[in-house]
């Protein structure tokens, strides 16, 4: 057995996000990696920041002041858009494994991406104006 073929290794890692040379279908699944990773932090780091609301009332007044910033509703604008690409990202591929539209999955992941991007675009409007 090849055991040096199996070793992880730095380069071997980054190839696991490299976009170059991938069909649709490995966009896909790149896309719903990257966006199950960077949710995964925002669970943490949205941990971290209600844990503020416990030091009181100046805790709750710094917290009010850092969720105003623009900066702070830019990052909870990609937030939206990495549950609503990670979500129906999702869908397709529930949907694949069920026998569903298997002959149709690269059509299925435009138009799903499509409705994202529209539904992104529409929080991002609500968001900057409100």
């Amino acid at each position: 057995m090849d055991t040096q073929h199996n070793r992880p290794s730095p380069s071997r890692f980054w190839n696991w996000f490299n976009p170059v040379g991938r069909q649709t279908s490995g966009w896909a699944f790149m896309l719903q990696r990257v966006t199950a990773l960077g949710l995964t932090f925002y669970l943490f780091l949205h941990l971290i920041i209600l844990g503020q609301l416990a030091y009181g009332p100046q805790g709750y007044d710094s917290f009010i002041k850092l969720v105003s910033s623009p900066i702070f509703i830019a990052s909870e604008l990609l937030v939206v858009a990495a549950a609503f690409l990670h979500g129906l990202n999702g869908i397709r591929i529930i949907l694949t494994t069920f026998g569903i539209s298997v002959t149709r999955q690269k059509q299925l992941f435009y138009a799903l991406m499509v409705l994202a991007l529209i539904i992104i675009t529409v929080f991002g409007i609500r968001m900057f104006t409100v």
